[in-house]
């Protein structure tokens, strides 16, 4: 793995020589710091100025991709003419581009139902929210004492077994979030190839760039076919050899350093 401005001489030539570039990025612990409160990741004003910025260049199109509900995704960026992918892409708003995965709408009643059991049963364990993002559920216990973390674990699997034994949820974890998806073959990889398959069209097939920024276990999925494509895949921490992707930046402060350079060098043409 390799850091992303060591090997910038290689990556920029291939953005510049890129007839389009798909550049898509996770939210939390990628564009913003992780904290610990969903709802107190903001994004700072910088980052989504250069976000607003390479969306005006005709050159990139812009997305950003996240476990978070879609409306809420879009009220956080808050910067018009891009793609939102909430709920990890099983729904997606953007330029050319409105899709709900239907298989996960059907699950959304039993969502509902867990959604009510998860909460009354965790309600007893200090710092947990249960949070439904409507096509899939997120219980995040960061402010979760340390020797109640696994009491979480626990009254989760109990709860989610039922359900998952009948086929209709899955459940995955990430940075101190455990989440309920619905039990369909979904998830960021599958939104990446979707957009672009779908922004590829104006070009010919293959000279789309895919450019992926994330940071969590969710993401894998993303860069798996980012680098299938013979896109750039960009892990966003310290350099992980467990991860699929080909580079890293370390921080949400290097990403935005990054985006600076994706905007520099849009000014000075491609082609």
């Amino acid at each position: 793995m390799e850091h992303v401005f060591s090997a910038w001489q290689d990556i920029g030539r291939r953005l510049k020589e890129a007839r389009h570039v798909l550049l898509l990025s996770d939210y939390d612990g990628t564009l913003t710091p992780i904290v610990e409160r969903p709802e107190l990741a903001e994004l700072s004003e910088e980052t989504r100025e250069l976000l607003r910025a390479l969306a005006r260049q005709r050159h990139f199109t812009v997305g950003i991709i996240s476990g978070r509900a879609l409306g809420d995704l879009q009220g956080k960026v808050g910067v018009r003419g891009i793609v939102y992918a909430g709920n990890h892409g099983l729904e997606i708003e953007g330029p050319g581009v409105s899709f709900v995965n239907p298989l996960a709408e059907e699950v959304k009643p039993i969502l509902r139902v867990l959604h009510q059991v998860l909460s009354r049963a965790l309600a007893p364990v200090r710092g947990v929210l249960v949070e439904d993002k409507g096509l899939t559920l997120s219980i995040h216990y960061r402010l979760v004492a340390e020797d109640k973390a696994e009491e979480v674990w626990t009254i989760f699997e109990r709860i989610i077994d039922a359900a998952r034994s009948l086929g209709k949820v899955r459940a995955t974890s990430g940075k101190k979030v455990l989440e309920v998806r619905p039990a369909i073959a979904w998830d960021k990889g599958r939104a990446i190839a979707l957009l672009l398959e779908k922004y590829q069209r104006p070009f010919h097939k293959g000279k789309v760039l895919a450019v992926f920024l994330g940071d969590d276990l969710t993401d894998e999925d993303g860069f798996r076919v980012v680098e299938k494509g013979n896109g750039i895949s960009i892990f966003v921490g310290e350099a992980n050899p467990g991860s699929q992707a080909r580079y890293f930046l370390r921080s949400p402060a290097e990403v935005q350093e990054f985006l600076a350079r994706l905007q520099g060098q849009g000014r000075q043409g491609t082609r």
